[in-house]
């Protein structure tokens, strides 16, 4: 099984987003995935959905890299819908 968190599977996209006034770089799966998931489920309360689809994305696209693109896309989604981006 692959650790997800370790992962060095690039995105399709780096994404930058703001965290207590300081920029985050997420340039691959394992970045994203322990962005996404060390922070409190409350503060993803309001877009669980989104959430849970961006971790499930980025599980599959750490084991095969050509998944890479749908964990992108649903990282964008829960990013753009939460304002983060």
């Amino acid at each position: 099984m692959v650790d997800v968190s370790n992962s060095d599977t690039p995105l399709k996209a780096t994404f930058k987003v703001r965290l207590n006034g300081e920029t985050v770089t997420l340039a691959t799966v394992g970045q994203a995935y322990r962005f996404i998931t060390n922070l409190s489920s409350v503060e993803w309360m309001e877009f669980r959905s989104l959430h849970d689809d961006a971790v499930v994305a980025l599980e599959r696209a750490a084991g095969n890299a050509m998944l890479s693109i749908p964990a992108t896309n649903a990282l964008r989604a829960l990013f753009v819908r939460s304002k983060m981006l």
